[in-house]
């Protein structure tokens, strides 16, 4: 008697599918069999060049909360979820932390509202009790389970792979040029766990018990290498900014503050509600001049489409054209034209350097853009005397 779970291998651009043993024989089958159950494949915005319209969910409450990575496959309206019995629901995404690179999401019911009694009885991994196991170790033997390379659909299983954590380390990734906003402590493991889809997947100890989440695609920064890694349900970092104040002469001064996040409170509070993401200030505000003239903002999620450049632009001389689809700015997924001005809105000021990722034609261009200062707005008109 063979299980139907596929084991991805070793291999950097296949997926094996390996006749599993018994049950009998292999107690992997009876905790993959029961952590199956505990997962859901995730579809939602994407479905062009290098960013996925799928994904992988971890339940973690009886009622439909799930935890998952914070990416541009959350925005959007028709975010559906697919159950291990197959059901399809929606859900609506609760809370996100960009820094801790994690979302909590619930399982919405028809005629249901978030906040009221559900019906669903789900299997679910016991985040209190995973966090209090406390990480695991260099050398210890784990499971990564995902919906990798979208193999599974409704009552599908997931795919499987075992391996070993090579490191328990700090982070040094990024996407693409751009670093990558969480620092914290990840497990570095020896199997290829972070394929497309696989983001937000589990990362259990040989007994099925929870650990970490799988993580996105990101090559490491220091060895050029792509990582396999999943962030610790212990994960905690601490971020530094600087923010102006005035000193006691009313003197305009800079002064660091330190704000501290962690996965344990995110999903604690997430879930009653009470949650803010952590409010580090931008260190510009304002904005800088980028001369792109985008496609009539006509929907409420317009791709960011370059219509035209203004000549003698910052966009202009850094090279961008017309037809040119703008994804990433600094590492940030860009979806619509409305995100791409919030970013340079809150982000950016006169003589910023943004890098742009823009999907020209069937590849994607890095552009380096440097912004000039916002153009003056024109003056009220005199009305006319009478």
């Amino acid at each position: 008697m063979f299980t139907r779970y596929t084991c991805v291998g070793l291999v950097a651009a296949a997926t094996l599918t390996t006749p599993a043993v018994s049950s009998a024989a292999d107690p992997l089958a009876e905790v993959v069999e029961k952590s199956n159950r505990k997962l859901v494949k995730l579809f939602g915005a994407g479905g062009f060049a290098r960013l996925n319209n799928y994904g992988t969910g971890i339940v973690i409450s009886k009622d439909g909360y799930i935890l998952t990575v914070a990416s541009q496959l959350l925005d959007t309206a028709d975010l559906v979820v697919h159950l291990y019995d197959g059901q399809r629901l929606k859900a609506q995404v609760i809370v996100a932390e960009p820094l801790l690179d994690v979302a909590l999401l619930k399982v919405k019911v028809d005629g249901k509202k978030l906040d009221e009694d559900n019906g669903l009885d789900l299997d679910y991994y016991d985040f209190d009790e995973a966090v209090k196991r406390g990480p695991a170790a260099p050398g210890d033997w784990v499971i990564g389970m995902s919906n990798t390379f979208e193999i599974a659909l409704r009552d599908e299983p997931l795919s499987v792979q075992r391996g070993v954590v090579s490191a328990y380390t700090k982070m040094a990734g990024r996407r693409g040029i751009f670093e990558f906003p969480y620092t914290g402590e990840v497990y570095v493991v020896d199997a290829i766990t972070n394929n497309p889809g696989a983001a937000g997947g589990a990362l259990l100890t040989r007994k099925g018990e929870l650990i970490g989440i799988i993580g996105r695609e990101l090559k490491n920064s220091l060895s050029e290498t792509w990582m396999n890694y999943a962030i610790p349900v212990t994960a905690k970092m601490d971020i530094r900014y600087k923010v102006k104040v005035k000193d006691k002469d009313g003197k305009e001064v800079e002064e660091d503050k330190i704000e501290s996040v962690s996965m344990v409170d995110f999903v604690t509070r997430g879930k009653k509600g009470t949650y803010k993401p952590v409010p580090v200030p931008s260190q510009f505000g304002g904005g800088g001049y980028h001369g792109i003239v985008f496609v009539p903002n006509v929907l409420e999620r317009t791709p960011a489409y370059i219509e035209d450049v203004v000549p003698g632009s910052p966009a202009d001389k850094a090279g961008l054209r017309p037809d040119d689809l703008v994804s990433f700015v600094d590492g940030e997924p860009i979806v619509s034209i409305k995100a791409f001005d919030e970013f340079v809105q809150k982000k950016t000021r006169a003589g910023t350097v943004i890098r742009l990722e823009v999907r020209r034609g069937e590849s994607l261009q890095t552009v380096e853009l440097t912004l000039g200062a916002p153009l003056a707005k024109p003056a009220a008109p005199v009305p006319p005397k009478k």
